[in-house]
């Protein structure tokens, strides 16, 4: 009887070991996809295009990040051709002090004339406009981007 107990932990424990293995090849798969921008540009649900329907009336090119609520409130960054990485970590774009915020939390990248956010596999999300956003979405100018206690809108 005690063999057979002996033999069915060992076969637990290895099957927890594969589990573990596992689950830290898939990480490392989804982080290498993130850090490549290998994710879609769909969008994630229909709010958000009734989103985009209604900021057409704001037109023109995005110059500036804006930082309208949180620790960094009024900050503001010109933007160029170059994608803005948003969290904690010291090599971000915009370096956060926030709590709920990841260390590398979003990006904001451009493509053609537009600008697209993409929540980077954080713990609390990140919110266009109240919906969460789950691949990388066109941000319109003058709407909220919620990161953490932050808040930033893209202006002209």
């Amino acid at each position: 009887m005690q063999g057979i107990v002996l033999q069915l932990t060992r076969f637990g424990f290895l099957l927890l070991l594969w589990l573990f293995i596992y689950l830290i090849i898939r990480s490392m798969r989804r982080d290498l996809a993130v850090a490549s921008g290998v994710r879609s540009a769909s969008t994630n649900s229909g709010g958000i295009r009734d989103r985009r329907a209604r900021a057409t009336r704001t037109r023109g090119a995005a110059r500036y990040l804006v930082v309208t609520a949180g620790a960094l409130a009024n900050t503001r960054i010109t933007l160029g051709d170059q994608a803005v990485l948003i969290g904690r970590a010291d090599d971000s774009t915009l370096v956060l002090s926030d709590d709920y915020a990841s260390e590398r939390h979003a990006r904001l990248s451009k493509r053609g004339d537009d600008w697209y956010v993409e929540d980077l596999g954080s713990t609390n999300g990140t919110y266009l406009d109240r919906a969460k956003v789950t691949t990388a979405v066109r941000a319109p100018l003058n709407t909220p981007i919620r990161i953490g206690k932050t808040v930033i809108e893209l202006r002209p």
